[in-house]
């Protein structure tokens, strides 16, 4: 196994710990378990805990990213284009395992104890405002329609979260084209 295979097993593996269970229910022991990776390796690639909820946190930027992109791509209407945040949701919060967004999980379990994981999950939701900010402009909207716009895609995640139902991301995309039509 290359030492990008056993990272990417580490990774993989804690993430369906951590997000299925809580960081702070999930020790190294479990990781080992869960990944077939000897505790060694795992400390080789991750001197701490926290550097493995770090590279959980990037691989989860990498996941959310990615499906905004795609969900995005299925269109080339600007305002459809906004909305497809939305859709994304929908599918997302339809996942058999959905927990919430791993960002707000990670970051009330450690935010306020590591400085490094609460700059992580601020870096992440800044980088999705400038994505949908990039949306708005590109649909000739204003620069305040793009914080409205994701701060509904925001408490949908929370709403579905603790709701247990995906109807969250539908009322926050109906309240996306309210928006979008009394900006655009």
């Amino acid at each position: 196994m290359t030492t990008e295979d056993r990272r990417e097993r580490i990774v993989a593996a804690a993430d369906r710990l951590f997000y299925g269970r809580g960081i702070g229910q999930v020790g190294m022991d479990a990781v080992r378990d869960e990944s077939g990776v000897s505790l060694k390796s795992i400390y080789r690639e991750f001197p701490s805990k926290e550097d493995l909820v770090l590279a959980v946190l990037a691989h989860r930027h990498a996941m959310w990213t990615d499906g905004v992109d795609r969900a995005v791509a299925r269109t080339t209407d600007p305002r459809e284009r906004l909305l497809a945040v939305y859709d994304f949701l929908a599918e997302w919060f339809s996942e058999r395992d959905f927990r919430g967004c791993g960002f707000i999980n990670a970051f009330g379990e450690l935010g306020a104890a590591s400085q490094r994981v609460a700059e992580a999950v601020r870096e992440h939701k800044a980088s999705f405002q400038r994505h949908v900010d990039r949306l708005v402009a590109e649909a000739g909207g204003p620069a305040s329609l793009g914080p409205q716009l994701a701060i509904l895609a925001e408490g949908a995640q929370t709403t579905a979260a603790i709701s247990g139902n995906a109807e969250a991301a539908e009322s926050a995309r109906e309240a996306a084209r309210t928006l979008i039509e009394s900006a655009l």
